[in-house]
């Protein structure tokens, strides 16, 4: 869904009547290399009780947190109608803005917690303690199940009007210009199944994280729904009560576990030219990847849609923009997929994207995942080792921003309007070029 979303702004310009081509072809990417996305249902003969938390900290076109004067109207749009799809086909209402972690709808700090009893398999009710001033909405934390509610769309295959036009070109690496053998490329009139086969090698995980299955009490919901502080914090000592969860559901999160700072990824220079992409170091971050797209069009009208990943290897990232386990990461880093932390920039190759208006680029810096039993796991547990409860803790900080020098104008605007705040003028006079304000404004039709 997030690809879909930041994409909207870099095809603006794209002509309507290609739009439906376009989305096939950006759908086609994501499905070739998503994995399963859904949460595996709990075992028959497993823990009692197994509780999720996700924690994502967002960074949208600069800015760590949404500006006053859309948030209200974004939150309405965006999770006010929004209800949550389970693995069995049904929505779940009051959900309230569960679900953000994923999604990446706006800046700022999100958290999504799920919980599952086999004692109560059809759903219970659970109070969370968090540390002291955690400030993440409510204190404590009411779980709720929310009642699941018909079935979606009408099961058939979504068929399009004609077979989509146009051509995906991919590149990989970091390097200022391109490598041999790039890019590939497939024509979306022509290519087959067998010719998408070898195009890339999309990696992707399972979800194994927080989601509003049947059965599942989860926070936030309707009845808590506040947005998470800036400053909010969940190291310390959390502990889970309530009917059917097992008396001894607690843990501690240390630093390392907390909120993930904000990933801030800047670009300078033309499009047409080598484009040096920087961040500041997170000290939580285990690996780094980034990912740019871009929409444009050739003279017959048809789209070109160019994605570039920094991986050393052909794999567009699209299945990656997510969490990973601590082990994935590792496998990836060995392999050169994924960026070291100790890494603070990367280049992306001169002229891929010069026949697009705008490009967007997106990254994800990869924290660390906590998992916590009782009792705890022994080092040789045997196949039929089965503790009262489990529980994961993963956390990732995401960016979204333009590529080059409509990223610089766009943050620069944003300072613009919080100097002009103060009624000196000087914030109006410098609103010619638009900045990330009105790029989310068009972006959610706000």
């Amino acid at each position: 869904m997030s690809v879909f979303m930041h994409t909207r702004t870099s095809v603006a310009r794209v002509s309507s009547r290609r739009l439906p081509a376009l989305s096939a072809a950006i759908a086609l990417v994501i499905a070739a290399t998503a994995g399963a996305a859904d949460t595996p249902k709990p075992a028959a003969r497993g823990p009692i009780a197994q509780y999720w938390m996700d924690l994502a900290t967002y960074n949208m076109m600069g800015m760590d947190e949404m500006p006053g004067g859309i948030a209200g109207s974004m939150m309405g749009g965006m999770i006010g109608t929004r209800a949550a799809q389970g693995r069995d086909g049904r929505h779940a209402k009051g959900v309230g803005n569960f679900g953000m972690t994923k999604y990446g709808g706006m800046p700022g700090r999100q958290i999504d917690i799920a919980l599952y009893t086999a004692n109560k398999p059809a759903g219970t009710s659970a109070t969370q303690e968090t540390p002291q001033r955690a400030d993440v909405g409510a204190e404590p934390l009411h779980l709720l199940t929310p009642p699941r509610e018909g079935t979606s769309g009408s099961g058939e295959e979504t068929t399009y009007p004609e077979r989509p036009r146009g051509r995906i070109l991919f590149y990989w690496g970091c390097s200022a210009s391109v490598k041999p053998g790039q890019p590939r490329v497939i024509d979306m009139a022509k290519f087959s199944a067998q010719d998408y086969a070898g195009f890339m090698q999309g990696r992707s995980v399972p979800d194994r994280g927080a989601r509003a299955e049947p059965g599942y009490a989860i926070w936030p919901n309707d009845r808590e729904n506040s947005r998470v502080a800036r400053s909010a914090s969940v190291a310390g000592e959390h502990v889970v009560t309530g009917e059917g969860v097992p008396d001894n559901l607690k843990f501690t999160l240390s630093r390392d576990q907390d909120f993930m700072p904000s990933f801030r990824i800047e670009s300078g220079g033309k499009l047409a030219d080598s484009i040096r992409v920087h961040w500041q170091s997170i000290e939580q971050a285990r690996a780094y990847l980034l990912t740019a797209m871009s929409v444009s069009e050739d003279k017959s009208g048809a789209p070109d849609l160019v994605l570039w990943s920094s991986s050393e290897l052909p794999d567009p990232g699209t299945g990656l923009m997510n969490y990973a386990s601590n082990a994935n990461v590792d496998k990836w880093l060995r392999e050169k997929v994924l960026l070291a932390p100790t890494q603070t920039e990367c280049e992306v190759p001169a002229g891929i994207f010069a026949k697009a208006e705008n490009a967007m680029l997106q990254g994800i810096a990869y924290g660390n995942e906590a998992n916590f039993s009782y009792p705890p796991k022994p080092a040789n547990a045997p196949a039929t080792w089965s503790p009262d409860w489990v529980a994961r803790v993963r956390n990732k900080s995401v960016a979204m921003n333009m590529l080059g020098e409509n990223a610089a104008s766009m943050n620069g605007r944003g300072r613009d309007e919080d100097s002009g705040r103060d009624g000196d003028g000087e914030g109006r006079g410098k609103q010619e070029k638009k900045g990330p304000v009105d790029a989310l404004k068009g972006l959610f039709g706000h």
